[in-house]
C-alpha cells in the first residue's frame, strides 16, 4: 500500500507543477482536467503524509523503547506507542476506503426527472413535494437548480418536473434517488380516511458532455407548439416551446419553460444528450456487473427504493433497510442522513468486491 501511496504523492506534485504552467493556465480544458485529478488526489494524499508519520513515530518510538532503561521514560513511550497503534489502523482503513476508485461520473453535473406513477392525482401532489424536498436539500448541499421543463396535473402538484443540477459531486450525491419513490397517505379528497399510496419515479442522470455522447444533428426531428403552462404572455402565444425526436433511438424530449425558442432547444438538446449518455452508461454497467446485481447503485427506475409512510411518520430506505422517524422533516430537504448510509453501504460493497477479486 505504502508504494501505491507513494506513487499517487509523486502524481499529486507532478499536477500542482503543471497547474502553474502558462500553456495550462491559458488552456480552460486542460486547466480544469488537472485541477480536477489534483482535487480527487489532495485527500489521499493528506492521508498518506499523515500515515506515514505515525509510522515514523511508531519506528522511533520502538527503538526509544530498546535503548531507554529509565522506567519514567519506558513508561512515557509505552503510552506513546498505546495512541499510535491503534491510530495506525484506524489510518489504515481510512486510506483503503479513500483508495477505491470513484464513479467517473460522481462529478458530473445532474439531469433529474420527476414523474407521476401510479395514484393519479395524488401522484401529481406528490411529485410537487418530492420536488420541493430536493429543492430545500439542493440549498444546504451547496447545490444549484434550474427548471427545464414541467408539466402541471389536472388538479394540482405535476405530472412531471425535468431539472438541471450543478455543483461540485452533484451526481455522486443524488445518483442514489433513481427510481420509484412510493407514499402512503390520506389524500385532501378522501372522505372516508382511507390511506392510499401512490408513487411517482425519479430519474438522475449525469448530464452529458458533447465529448461524452456525439449526436448527429441529422438524425433529430425538432417541432415547435405553443407552451402550456406559465411563463407571461408571450409563451402562450408564440411557439417557443420545442420537442426534440431522436429517430435512431425514438428518444423523445419536451422543453417549454425557457423564454424563448432558442432557450427551450439548448435546454431539450441537454437533456437528450444526456438520456442517450445514460442508456449507454447502463448498458456498459448490465455488461460489467453481469455476475450480480447492486441494488444501491444500479439506478434501476423500475425499483422500489424508497416509502414515505404520512400516517406513521417515517421514510424506510429497502436498499439498505433504514428507517427513520422524521418525515416533516425529511419533506423540508433534511435527507443527508439517508444519503449518507447510502453511500456508506456502496464504499462497504465495493471494499468486499475489492476483497474477493
Amino acid at each position: 500500500m505504502l508504494d501505491k501511496l507513494h506513487a499517487l504523492k509523486i502524481k499529486f506534485e507532478e499536477l500542482a507543477e503543471k497547474l502553474s504552467l502558462p500553456d495550462v493556465v491559458s488552456d480552460q480544458k486542460k486547466y480544469m482536467e488537472f485541477s480536477k485529478s489534483y482535487r480527487e488526489l489532495e485527500p489521499v494524499v493528506e492521508a498518506y503524509n499523515e500515515y506515514k508519520l505515525v509510522l515514523d513515530n511508531i519506528e522511533s518510538s520502538k527503538a526509544m523503547l530498546k535503548g531507554e532503561e529509565d522506567p519514567e521514560m519506558r513508561e512515557m513511550v509505552k503510552m506513546e506507542l498505546d495512541e499510535l497503534l491503534p491510530k495506525k489502523v484506524e489510518m489504515e482503513e481510512e486510506i483503503k476506503v479513500l483508495l477505491i476508485p470513484k464513479d467517473p461520473q460522481d462529478n458530473k453535473d445532474v439531469i433529474m426527472e420527476l414523474r407521476a406513477g401510479t395514484g393519479g392525482d395524488e401522484a401529481c401532489l406528490f411529485v410537487e413535494d418530492i420536488y420541493r424536498m430536493f429543492t430545500m436539500f439542493f440549498k444546504t448541499a451547496g447545490l444549484k437548480a434550474e427548471l427545464i421543463n414541467s408539466n402541471e396535473g389536472t388538479t394540482g402538484g405535476f405530472k412531471e418536473i425535468s431539472i438541471n443540477v450543478k455543483g461540485n459531486d452533484a451526481y455522486g450525491i443524488l445518483k442514489f434517488e433513481s427510481g420509484v419513490h412510493r407514499v402512503q397517505r390520506v389524500p385532501d379528497t378522501e372522505s372516508q380516511g382511507r390511506v392510499h399510496t401512490s408513487a411517482i419515479t425519479v430519474a438522475v442522470m449525469p448530464e452529458a458532455e458533447e465529448v461524452d455522447v456525439v449526436i448527429n444533428k441529422a438524425d433529430i426531428r425538432k417541432d415547435t407548439f405553443r407552451a402550456s403552462g406559465a411563463g407571461g404572455q408571450h409563451v402562450n402565444k408564440t411557439e417557443s416551446a420545442v420537442r426534440l425526436t431522436h429517430i435512431p433511438t425514438n428518444t423523445v424530449v419536451e422543453c417549454q419553460d425557457g423564454r424563448s425558442q432558442h432557450q427551450n432547444y439548448d435546454k431539450a438538446l441537454k437533456v437528450l444528450r444526456s438520456r442517450i449518455y445514460q442508456a449507454e452508461v447502463e448498458r456498459a454497467n448490465a455488461e460489467r456487473d453481469a455476475h450480480r446485481k447492486s441494488l444501491i447503485s444500479s439506478g434501476d427506475r423500475s425499483a422500489k427504493i424508497r416509502t414515505y409512510n404520512y400516517p406513521q411518520g417515517r421514510i424506510t430506505d429497502h436498499r439498505i433497510g433504514k428507517t427513520m422517524y422524521n418525515l416533516s422533516a425529511f419533506m423540508n430537504g433534511d435527507i443527508q442522513d439517508m444519503i449518507d448510509a447510502l453511500k456508506m453501504a456502496e464504499t462497504a460493497e465495493r471494499m468486499r468486491e475489492g476483497a474477493e477479486e
